[in-house]
């Protein structure tokens, strides 16, 4: 048998869905991808009711042609099991497979994803579809790989089967309801119970360490369904078959790091909203969490979590090609924004950028969400530029091979965390009402901050921390906090490492219980600080002491840096006040200290810091870190080019709208890539003899580079 395609440094691909179309034809279809370079479509993996009309009655030849397509003109094939869209047949048969909500509610059948997946009853349903579609299709010569499910983790599934597996996992975790009842602290509103058989249901819940314990177990539920598809697939698939599946990390019922245990690759979308929103300003707004990245820097972000979820690079199964969303928000991108995004994913670990998706659909929710051909299935700009990338991505080819991207910083980051603050909130958008997203705010404003001071981020759960050394730590809002991580920060710091501290961290233990210390709690030795208390701050309060040498920095010089949402009343045991807060009461504590120790440095942030303050934090944290840098360097005193110190751009100062990211190749070269996240013309000057490697190679002499608007260079 023909092997499959051989495989590229960078796969560029498609999700194709020709039985969608009103008129399918793949010869034509396949014809323009290969022409733009595209050697991948991602297919299958919604049409359970396509493969199997019936119930038992299976339909799987209407794939083979498009197969056998793609592999002559070398085109590979991502194969997607249907699993997560049941078709009527099933609901109609078995309408108990309704997942339930909070409540008692069913999820009604109409979209995806409405069936409890752990249901015995389902499993058998999707291991029969499984096997006739994989198996039939799975050992073709242009399969790569195969997508189980999609974007799993989507609910939190209360049916009384799950329930009564939820009871006995607390039994097994546990031993004994007294032990549960000490652990969970159940004498508050007599909630303490005398049999498993008293356990309440989560629908009303208000216990802290009850809610943890049921987003781990519904997190679990997501893992262990995959991993069950994944042990069922590598029985009917040649060995080298890469096993993945399409996350989405918003999903409440997720935890990816573990899930990624069971796949050859990670892959997840990596959407954003195109426009004047991926115009990177200066201006002090809080950075935005969201399904969609709003800004360069939560794209990057997104990226960057996405390699920390097997420390590995990471497939791109869904981005955008046009817009995507409903049809109230069409914004196509900007000449030169696709390039733009696909660039920073790959400069990120992304080693296959893939669009969703080949044609905008003429039916169904998703009539909207644009593809690389509109509803005319006619080429025009966006498969103009889709073309040229995948031309250049093709002639970067070697260099890009293999590529490991910087980091300068390491954000330790927990679901356990999340979750806990998803069920009891720090923070409040409107004054009262809490923000179910506060986690995810807090971790976007301090990597906001990082990346405006020129610094690159990695991410790490606290069990893959000792796995990674970084020079800088941010454990921002981990809330709750073991004594083995406690111990391993505090190690960290001892060697040498510095550590920033946020409020809410080390505030509560693994039980998501608040600490009967002083906060902050195991870490208030190395931290160098304590608070009894701590207050919401209903509107901005503006900080003075950190930020104010660093106003040169500022494109627009503002006068005041600011702290939001949150103080806590910090007193210094050793550590040296950086910056306060100038207001008539909260003026007696600081708002950020630092504190040496060992070998090392701890720096603990009492707020959530507005853009330049945190900015400025993270300039003094980078300088200082170079100053270390450097004392070591002086024993080596042929530090080579290639070393990091080195860098080949230096930028003309003020330019907020200009980022440099990083990353070293299979060959150990280091690549530069220089994005112009604007629309009017940059430049940054190249410090010493480069290459160029995007569009034609050529030498670069030193002098300046310049950008054109919403332009990409990358050099060596």
């Amino acid at each position: 048998m023909t092997p499959p395609p051989p495989t590229p440094s960078i796969r560029f691909g498609t999700a194709y869905y020709p039985e969608y179309q009103r008129s399918p034809d793949p010869e034509r279809d396949l014809d323009l991808m290969a022409q733009a370079k595209i050697g991948l479509i991602r297919v299958g993996e919604s049409v359970w009711s396509t493969w199997e009309p019936r119930d038992g009655e299976f339909d799987l030849d209407w794939l083979t042609p498009v197969l056998d397509a793609a592999h002559e003109r070398g085109i590979g094939v991502l194969l997607g099991t249907p699993t997560y869209a049941v078709p009527p047949w099933l609901q109609r048969k078995h309408p108990e497979l309704a997942v339930v909500r909070a409540g008692g509610a069913r999820v009604p059948w109409g979209a995806r994803q409405e069936a409890d997946f752990t249901s015995p009853i389902f499993l058998r349903h999707a291991e029969r579809v499984i096997r006739a579609v994989v198996g039939r299709h799975g050992g073709h010569p242009a399969v790569i790989g195969i997508q189980l499910d999609n974007e799993p983790g989507l609910h939190l599934i209360h049916n009384e089967p799950v329930f009564e597996r939820f009871t006995a996992w607390l039994a097994e975790r546990y031993g004994d309801v007294g032990r549960l009842n000490e652990e969970w602290g159940l004498a508050y509103w007599s909630h303490r119970l005398g049999d498993w058989a008293e356990l309440w249901r989560p629908d009303g819940n208000t216990t802290p360490s009850y809610d943890l314990a049921w987003r781990r177990f519904q997190a679990e539920l997501t893992t262990r369904f995959i991993a069950w598809q994944a042990e069922l697939v590598r029985e009917l698939v040649p060995a080298d078959r890469a096993l993945t599946t399409c996350l989405a990390y918003q999903r409440p019922a997720l935890d990816d790091v573990r899930l990624s245990e069971h796949l050859t690759v990670t892959s997840g979308n990596a959407y954003y909203l195109a426009q004047d929103a991926l115009i990177r300003d200066a201006e002090d707004r809080p950075a935005e969490p969201g399904w969609f990245a709003a800004g360069p820097d939560a794209l990057f972000q997104a990226a960057d979590r996405m390699y920390g979820s097997k420390q590995r690079r990471f497939w791109v199964t869904e981005t955008n090609a046009t817009s995507i969303a409903g049809s109230q928000l069409n914004l196509t991108p900007y000449d030169g924004q696709l390039r733009q995004a696909a660039w920073a994913l790959v400069a990120r670990g992304a080693e296959m950028i893939s669009y969703w998706h080949w044609n905008t659909l003429h039916d169904g929710a998703e009539t909207y969400w644009g593809g690389i051909l509109g509803h005319a299935m006619t080429p025009g700009r966006i498969y103009d530029e889709i073309a040229a990338l995948g031309a250049e991505l093709d002639r970067a080819g070697d260099d890009l091979a293999g590529l490991t991207p910087d980091a300068d910083v390491g954000f330790v980051c927990s679901p356990d965390s999340k979750w806990a603050l998803a069920f009891q909130p720090p923070l409040t958008l409107d004054g009262r009402d809490p923000d179910r997203d506060s986690y995810e705010r807090i971790v976007a404003a301090f990597y906001q901050g990082a990346s405006d001071a020129g610094l690159q981020a990695g991410f790490v759960t606290p069990e893959q921390f000792g796995a990674r050394r970084f020079p800088v730590v941010v454990a921002p809002a981990l809330y709750c906090l073991s004594a083995a991580t406690a111990g391993a920060l505090t190690a960290y710091v001892r060697d040498g490492g510095h550590l920033v501290l946020t409020f809410r961290t080390g505030y509560a233990d693994e039980e998501a219980r608040a600490r009967a210390e002083v906060a902050p709690g195991p870490l208030r030795e190395v931290a160098g600080v304590r608070y009894l208390e701590y207050s919401t701050l209903p509107g901005p309060v503006p900080v003075h002491g950190l930020a104010e040498d660093d106003t040169r920095h500022s494109a627009h010089h503002w006068a005041h840096h600011w702290a939001r949402h949150w103080a806590d009343a910090l007193e210094p045991e050793g550590a040296e006040v950086l910056a306060r807060y100038d207001h008539h009461h909260f003026g007696r504590w600081p708002a950020v200290t630092e504190h040496r120790t060992g070998r090392g440095t701890v720096t603990y942030v009492g707020t959530l810091p507005g853009r330049t303050l945190a900015a400025a934090l993270f300039r003094r944290i980078a300088a200082r870190a170079a100053e270390r840098t450097a004392e070591q360097a002086t024993e080596q005193a042929a530090v080579d080019a290639d070393q990091r110190p080195a860098v080949p751009l230096v930028g003309d100062g003020g330019q907020p709208q200009v980022t440099v990211r990083s990353a070293v190749n299979a060959r150990g070269q280091r690549l530069w890539f220089v994005h112009n996240w604007s629309d009017r013309e940059h430049a940054v000057t190249v410090s010493r003899p480069a290459v160029e490697i995007t569009g034609r190679r050529r030498p670069l002499d030193p002098g300046p580079l310049r950008l054109a608007p919403f332009d990409v260079r990358v050099i060596t």
